[in-house]
């Protein structure tokens, strides 16, 4: 690809992932909801203006370091008070990690028609809801706590673990691994290992951080932020691949937990970088999607995701939630919302490369099911979720969000209209 022609791309990518943010502050829509429907319009499904693969082996590096940095913000802003919420989100994990992986392994394979093998790469990758949509989606419709904070913790959770798992399964189907042995060292060595540097890292990180002093320049914070957290990922996928993702969540959750370092100002800063690189990611690999690779799942496909959102999730929350001091309002809302996001469309889109390059069937379907589990998931639930918190009652009410207002015209000088 000629630089002429990849800097379009990016023009392209970028300004299609804007205007889909600006359409979406002025009608209320979901944001996610758009940036996808962004991706579909520019890629293969539409206009034909984007093709990612043209990026060539630099697809894999650029999108890696980006969901490194949504992940990192995510553990930067990872916040579990009290112990219901922290035994909600462990037994959300634990369960949903047997239930749902059997049951999308069964129905990928008897409804969407999906080899065995393939299939259990699929229930891996969509394992687990994305931070990267439930996060801007709680935010948007100020939903009550303690929910947001089980709905993003549990996807910080489980993203990770999901995305090694479906390594792990895709290196057992081309032969790089041999036996339910080798591959559960190596999801113990890819997740230990992991969280364990991205501990050391955080530790680093901090320390620097404090060293340096909140009254230095942000810019240089920033700076060694980022530094060490993409030297953090390269390293971490240079040892054990895909082990990268669990680290970036470990440091962010270690340097947003110490006392002594003053990330305000900065985790500001990250978080619009991370907003960023969603707004760039998302229609970047929606534009991957042709309908050739959806339409042939048909309503088998369509069922498969059904039987996801409707029967298995509300299934595993329900299990999960047994004994614990939630009402059935906040168990039904947390039964519903499991929007897929950036990790599972990254893996997705990799995933299907290697296969397809390792002469494997059912590649390009895999994508597909995939795709249209994210389809689904983010346009219905999406578009669903504020009216039905608001039903529900779940909803913060409008006195704490005026008070919150008014606490951040008062950080930031501004001047609010009397509400009277």
């Amino acid at each position: 690809m000629t630089p002429e022609r990849l800097g379009l791309l990016w023009g392209i990518t970028v300004f299609a992932g804007a205007g889909a943010r600006l359409l979406a502050a002025l009608t209320g829509l979901p944001g996610v909801v758009l940036l996808l429907l962004s991706g579909l319009l520019i890629g293969r499904s539409g206009l034909g203006l984007v093709e990612p693969l043209d990026l060539g082996q630099g697809l894999e590096t650029i999108v890696g370091l980006l969901v490194s940095l949504v992940l990192f913000d995510g553990g930067l802003n990872l916040r579990l008070p009290g112990d219901t919420i922290k035994a909600t989100v462990l037994r959300i994990s634990l369960i949903r990690l047997v239930v749902s992986l059997a049951a999308g392994f069964f129905a990928a394979h008897w409804l969407a028609g999906l080899g065995w093998s393939v299939a259990a790469v699929y229930s891996a990758i969509v394992l687990a809801t994305g931070p990267t949509v439930v996060t801007p989606l709680i935010q948007q419709i100020r939903l009550a706590p303690p929910l947001g904070d089980v709905l993003e913790a549990e996807g910080l959770v489980l993203e990770p673990v999901g995305a090694v798992l479906a390594l792990l399964l895709l290196e057992l189907l081309v032969g790089d691994l041999h036996g339910l042995r080798e591959l559960a060292l190596g999801l113990f060595a890819r997740l230990g290992g992991g969280v364990g540097i991205g501990l050391f890292a955080g530790l680093i990180l901090s320390e620097g951080l404090r060293r340096v002093g909140p009254d230095s320049s942000l810019g240089i914070r920033l700076q060694l932020t980022l530094g060490v957290l993409f030297l953090l990922y390269g390293l971490c996928e240079w040892l054990l691949p895909e082990s990268g993702l669990p680290a970036s969540v470990a440091a962010g959750f270690v340097v947003g937990r110490r006392p002594a370092v003053e990330v305000n100002k900065l985790d500001e800063l990250i978080r619009e970088l991370a907003q960023l690189a969603i707004t760039m990611l998302f229609p970047l690999l929606a534009a991957d999607v042709s309908w050739g690779e959806l339409s042939p799942l048909g309503w088998g496909g369509i069922s498969c995701v059904l039987v996801l959102m409707l029967v298995v999730r509300p299934v595993a929350v329900s299990l999960a939630t047994i004994g614990l001091p939630l009402d059935f309002k906040q168990r039904l809302f947390l039964g519903w919302l499991a929007p897929r996001g950036i990790v599972t469309a990254a893996v997705a889109s990799l995933f299907s490369i290697r296969l397809e390059q390792a002469g494997v069937l059912g590649a390009g379907r895999l994508q597909g099911l995939v795709f249209l589990t994210i389809l689904m998931t983010v346009g219905i639930q999406g578009l669903t979720a504020q009216p039905l918190a608001k039903i529900l009652g779940l909803l913060v009410k409008e006195e704490s969000v005026l008070q919150d207002q008014l606490k951040d015209s008062s950080q930031s000088g501004e001047v609010l209209p009397d509400p009277s």
